[in-house]
């Protein structure tokens, strides 16, 4: 039953209400079933199951079907399947049209015979984090530690088991130290391996295999470049440091530093690609660029970089809600006409689509007339558009939309669309956490510009344009959040995938750059439209990280080495870049559309 009233001489007046109330527990859509997604508690560990699970990541292909497809963890392409682990230094293919990295299995680890011969999984993704993800092999006693750009892949043995690495090639030579922790091998395809261990192994080998008596440990392989004996005195130096983890954090505006959790002894030996060369800021990292250390990837030769932590410096991106140089006045009259047509066709034709895509889209045009109309200074047409703005934005926030709508899907830890939670193929995939950053990014600058032209508004909506910005901006970890961190983004790569939770046996992929710059630039604007420097900071740096790498990536230019010349001649812009490959086409439309 309710309390009774105090006695009117103990009430007192209630404190002013502040002018944004903030709810206790962040907003979430209403929760739904999802028939198309995949199940993940085959392959992560039940622990990380508790919590919000990556759904566009590096190593996605792990975790996804039978877990069997290659990822391209710089500067191998590494394979689980069957028990093992496979390591592959790609060569490349190349023509006019695409280029890809060709996936060959060098070495392949295994224990020698299953320690847990019960265990029905391949793999379990024990960990994960920015810069790394680990792997354990039930069936036996191994744990990889796949962090990206080390020229080492780095795992540890337990349980005094014996080892196997096989290759589809012939053994040439092999060859060990006199305190047998290093060994030699030669192939007969040109490539030199090293192996390093922490601790005296015994290895014997035949024609295409290598095995070992039982050994606990750490044991490390690392291709040998072109068989360069300066390149081995390199890695022979840094082999005793390995990195288990990586994190990459903004701790400044427009900086982020990576720092590595290492073990072992001495300092730790890295490869940077030619983006993260470019943004090593010396004057803040430790660190020093070895230029002659060199790993070829399709990415552009990878660099060694010797030191415990990087600090990465984009150049910064002003956020600004109309163009930075002006419109000349002599145009005025043009775009003024132009935009009253624009404007009153808003009435006359409605939203027809249901589509999460191209409905943002034409919320996102109509709010662009209204920076446009503040910009010419013609305001008579704000007060019709943000009628419009009002009309098409509520109900996907309210959930009132015909047809379609925003769900929280509690399975992977995101917003799906109702279309999108019955069919994968609706809405883009989006229900199968494919575009998100495009879909969403359109709807955030719709209610970025309303919230500009209409605070009252946008504070009564803000929790749920908070949760559209969460689904692929969330930046907390895992435990605290019910999304996952960047969902979208790649910290190692700086720029974005696309490509969910669908299986390519060329890793994630991305085609628009402009829609992906455009989405952490929206988020940027609802920062300043809230006064939210944090998301404004957050949201610049990303949209920063995603101009550049589309300049380094997708631009290509005449003449430049990136790139092998078939492919430099005939193309300037990449159409869809893919982890282990580039493709000239497009996803829609022929190469020449570009």
């Amino acid at each position: 039953s309710p309390c009774p009233s105090p006695p009117e001489s103990l009430t007192m007046s209630p404190p002013p209400e502040p002018i944004l109330k903030l709810p206790n527990s962040p907003f979430l859509f209403p929760q739904t079933q999802s028939t198309v997604l995949p199940d993940p508690s085959t392959f992560f560990s039940p622990d990380l199951l508790q919590n919000p699970l990556p759904t566009s990541s590096f190593f996605q292909n792990y975790v996804l079907k039978n877990g069997d497809q290659p990822e391209y963890i710089h500067p191998y392409l590494v394979k689980s399947d069957s028990s093992s682990l496979t390591l592959s230094y790609p060569s490349r293919f190349f023509n006019s049209a695409f280029i890809y990295q060709i996936f060959v299995a060098d070495l392949t680890i295994s224990a020698s015979k299953k320690t847990n011969p019960d265990s029905q999984r391949n793999h379990v993704v024990s960990s994960y984090d920015d810069l790394s993800v680990t792997l354990d092999l039930p069936a036996s006693n191994l744990r990889f530690f796949l962090v990206r750009g080390s020229p080492f892949l780095t795992f540890s043995v337990s349980g005094g088991t014996a080892i196997s690495i096989s290759t589809i090639h012939a053994i040439l030579s092999f060859s060990s130290n006199n305190s047998m922790t290093k060994y030699t091998i030669s192939l007969n395809n040109n490539q030199t391996w090293l192996i390093y261990t922490s601790s005296p192994i015994n290895l014997t080998h035949s024609l295409s295999s290598i095995n070992s008596d039982g050994f606990s440990g750490i044991i490390r392989i690392a291709i040998l470049p072109d068989s360069n004996p300066l390149y081995e005195s390199i890695l022979d130096r840094f082999s005793s440091c390995y990195p288990v983890s990586g994190d990459a954090a903004f701790t400044k505006p427009f900086t982020l530093e990576y720092t590595w959790r290492k073990r072992g002894w001495g300092d730790l030996l890295m490869l940077a690609h030619p983006l993260h060369l470019r943004l090593l800021s010396g004057d803040d990292s430790d660190v020093t660029v070895l230029e002659e250390f060199k790993y070829k990837s399709i990415d552009g030769e990878l660099v060694g970089v010797v030191g415990d932590s990087w600090v990465l410096k984009p150049q910064p991106v002003s956020v600004t809600w109309h163009s930075i140089n002006g419109v000349n006045g002599e145009a005025h009259d043009e775009i003024i006409s132009a935009l009253r047509k624009d404007v009153e066709a808003l009435n006359t034709t409605p939203i027809t689509t249901s589509s999460s895509y191209f409905y943002g889209k034409l919320v996102a045009r109509a709010a662009r007339f209204a920076l446009i109309a503040e910009e010419v200074s013609f305001l008579d047409v704000i007060p019709a558009i943000k009628k419009f703005l009002k009309d098409t934005i509520e109900p996907w926030l309210n959930g009132t939309f015909n047809g379609n709508g925003f769900l929280y899907d509690r399975k992977w830890g995101g917003i799906v669309t109702k279309q999108g939670s019955v069919d994968s193929g609706a809405d883009f995939g989006f229900g199968v956490y494919n575009d998100h950053h495009y879909h969403l990014g359109y709807f955030l600058y719709g209610i970025a510009v309303l919230a500009k032209i209409d605070p009252a508004w946008g504070r009564k909506y803000r929790p749920r344009a908070y949760a559209l910005m969460a689904d692929f901006m969330n930046l907390g970890r895992r435990s605290n959040s019910n999304y996952p961190r960047l969902r979208c983004f790649d910290l190692y790569k700086l720029h974005s995938w696309a490509g969910g939770l669908t299986e390519f046996a060329d890793g994630r992929n991305q085609e628009s750059t402009s829609e992906a710059v455009n989405a952490y630039y929206s988020a940027a604007l609802m920062g300043l439209a809230y006064g939210d420097t944090h998301l404004v900071a957050t949201g610049s740096i990303l949209a920063a990280f995603e101009i550049q790498a589309a300049q380094m990536w997708w631009h290509v230019r005449e003449g430049d080495n990136l790139y092998e010349e078939d492919f430099t001649r005939e193309n300037r812009m990449v159409g869809v870049l893919w982890a282990n490959k580039r493709d000239s086409g497009l996803w829609f439309a022929p190469p020449d559309w570009k």
